[in-house]
């Protein structure tokens, strides 16, 4: 399971595990923000998470870090060839741990803004990791995106009626003891709740108060 400290890959880690035990997988670019790697830790203790590793990339740099770089429609959290790596090391997991599943926490707004999360992608990927590595051959590697046709606000509303521990996620781009609200991740976030007509437990705590 790719496992970051949001809404999405928590609702999908909730899904998950109602079926098989799940080893999450955790990445720590540059830049990232603490408070979302300690969420992604918190969520994990509280699902109950088999293993969950943290793989630090200190030179995998988001777009608005890299200078001069053109990242035409992508937002500037954009990170060149992500998901390549991201899912490569998620699959050398699985090799090492005999999973059969690799599962991403993307939505239908992600397929919209990012060619890596398409299903025509994801697909291609996942035959080429059968191809080049036997073990994932026999064991039948798939990729999979259990959200993949819902839209952030349904995530939301799906998260709440799972149980999910919204309260532990982190949504916000920045360092801080609260969510800003300004970035694009804390926007996005006020926006699903909003239309999902769910009011979210982080809107007025401050981050130390959230255990």
């Amino acid at each position: 399971m790719l496992l970051s400290g949001g809404i999405d890959s928590a609702t999908a880690l909730y899904l998950t595990r109602a079926t098989r035990g799940v080893r999450a997988i955790t990445f720590e670019h540059h830049g990232i923000a603490r408070r979302e790697v300690e969420a992604a830790k918190a969520v994990g203790v509280r699902a109950g998470v088999l293993e969950h590793r943290f793989v630090r990339l200190p030179d995998l740099r988001e777009a608005g870090d890299i200078p001069g770089f053109e990242r035409g429609r992508h937002p500037a959290t954009y990170i060149p060839v992500r998901n390549s790596i991201f899912y490569s090391f998620a699959a050398s997991y699985a090799e090492e741990s005999g999973a059969s599943f690799i599962v991403g926490g993307h939505n239908k707004d992600d397929e919209n803004a990012f060619e890596d999360v398409s299903s025509e992608f994801l697909s291609s990927l996942e035959e080429a990791l059968r191809i080049g590595y036997p073990a994932l051959q026999k064991n039948r590697l798939r990729i999979v995106r259990p959200l993949r046709q819902k839209t952030k606000a349904e995530v939301v509303r799906l998260a709440a009626s799972l149980g999910v521990p919204l309260e532990l996620t982190w949504s916000c781009h920045r360092e801080g003891m609260v969510h800003c609200w300004k970035c694009d991740g804390c926007l996005s976030r006020r926006e699903a709740f909003r239309k999902a007509g769910i009011p979210d437990p982080v809107s007025n705590l401050p981050r130390e108060k959230i255990t």
